[in-house]
């Protein structure tokens, strides 16, 4: 593959981004494109919509499917999609465990980038370059960055280690809950806060996760608050959410809790909330989501529990459609991008208050003053008697500007100026 990059870019500013995964949809890149200021993007894999690479039958495979977007097809994209195959297959033999094998995997994947950015870095000699990584997967890309005197910024995917503290001290309220779960090895977060000191901007996408950031000792006049992007499938706008008059046996209050079932979700609060509902036939709860906890025995064969597990992507708009109201307890969260696909069907949510700001409180929806049983069994409690409150929330439901592209954008085009 030619290595020039010929796309025309404004003010004289070069982006380098560098994603492991197909993280946020691809939303920086895009973004930058937009601008005229991506120079290249380098991820691990690229797949197009008509390799060969999606009919690899290997599970841990299968997301590559996912790694490609549409709006990115005529861009300088460089990936290492055979080696990335060849090394999950070598980890799959070695049974490696599950934090030595994403440690292992973020060091090669860094050394690929750093292979082809010594390649590209001739290249518009006379423009600034801006190197962009996402956080765990960035220090040798930085180390790299800064000895071409190029400037850098850190996505940072999560609220650091401050997050891991406030999951220690729910492991500890109820180990039988997740007897197997490990805290990350001291190494990794050595090396992330490396990565901040080598960041010259830090981009965050709550202020939940600037708080912890802070408070876990990053430097705050680093950190610049920029939400995630959404793009609401086409089909929303054919879709009209109605309730009943009453929630009865025959028409049930569905909840819906969609994503990771883990501790820091708060699936132990939400369980605490349920565990007197579990007869109240008025009432149902759906759990869609891979279960990485032990499930209590009393919350197995209620007929109004349902324990879905994983689902493909593309048949979560089928819960959501069929939801009354999206349960969203998160003990942290960086931001929650399923608040925002809840919202595109018109789904009101009870929302934690620690993670992305979403939900207005007793508009569209409401926010937890506490992440607890009690607090969330009370506002089900309320809604499930006021069917006419969830449908003056969802009717308020509206897209909102902070969550588009365009906004994306200008925030980054800021951040170049003040960078």
């Amino acid at each position: 593959m030619d290595l020039s990059v010929t796309h025309p870019t404004k003010n004289d500013t070069t982006w380098f981004c560098c994603q492991l995964g197909a993280r946020e949809h691809y939303s920086i890149p895009r973004a930058l494109k937009q601008a005229g200021q991506l120079g290249a993007l380098l991820t691990d894999a690229w797949v197009q919509p008509e390799s060969l690479v999606k009919k690899i039958p290997v599970s841990s495979l299968k997301s590559l499917g996912d790694r490609h977007h549409p709006n990115l097809s005529n861009t300088e994209v460089y990936s290492f999609t055979n080696q990335l195959i060849l090394f999950e297959v070598q980890q799959r033999l070695q049974r490696t465990e599950s934090w030595p094998r994403m440690i292992s995997r973020n060091n090669w994947y860094q050394g690929q980038i750093i292979k082809k950015l010594k390649q590209l870095s001739s290249q518009n000699p006379h423009h600034k370059k801006i190197l962009f990584s996402y956080s765990y997967a960035a220090l040798e890309i930085f180390k790299y960055a800064k000895s071409q005197g190029w400037q850098t910024i850190l996505g940072q995917i999560d609220p650091g280690v401050e997050e891991e503290k406030i999951v220690i001290e729910e492991f500890q309220k109820d180990q039988t809950l997740a007897p197997d779960w490990q805290p990350v090895p001291q190494k990794y977060w050595q090396d992330w806060q490396l990565e901040c000191e080598l960041s010259d901007r830090i981009l965050v996408n709550s202020e939940w996760s600037k708080k912890l950031l802070v408070k876990g000792g990053v430097e705050e006049t680093k950190i610049k608050v920029v939400p995630l992007v959404y793009q609401a499938p086409k089909n929303v706008d054919d879709f009209t959410r109605k309730y009943p008059a009453q929630f009865t046996k025959e028409r049930p209050l569905r909840v819906l809790f969609l994503g990771l079932i883990t501790l820091r979700k708060g699936i132990r609060a939400c369980l605490e909330a349920i565990a007197p509902l579990v007869d109240d036939e008025t009432i149902e709860f759906w759990f869609v989501g891979s279960q990485q906890i032990n499930i209590p025995e009393e919350f197995h064969n209620r007929k109004n529990i349902h324990w879905v597990g994983s689902v493909p992507r593309s048949e979560t708009a089928n819960y959501y459609r069929q939801a009354d109201v999206f349960l969203f307890p998160s003990l942290s969260d960086g931001f929650g991008l399923t608040q925002l696909e809840a919202q595109a069907w018109q789904l009101p949510i009870i929302a934690s208050n620690r993670c992305g700001d979403v939900v207005t409180d007793g508009e569209d929806g409401v926010v937890l003053s506490d992440v607890s049983g009690e607090e969330i069994r009370r506002s089900l409690l309320q809604l499930k008697s006021q069917p006419e409150l969830l449908q003056k929330f969802a009717d308020a439901i509206q897209p909102k500007p902070q969550f588009s592209l365009e906004y994306l954008s200008q925030s980054l085009q800021k951040l170049t100026v003040s960078a």
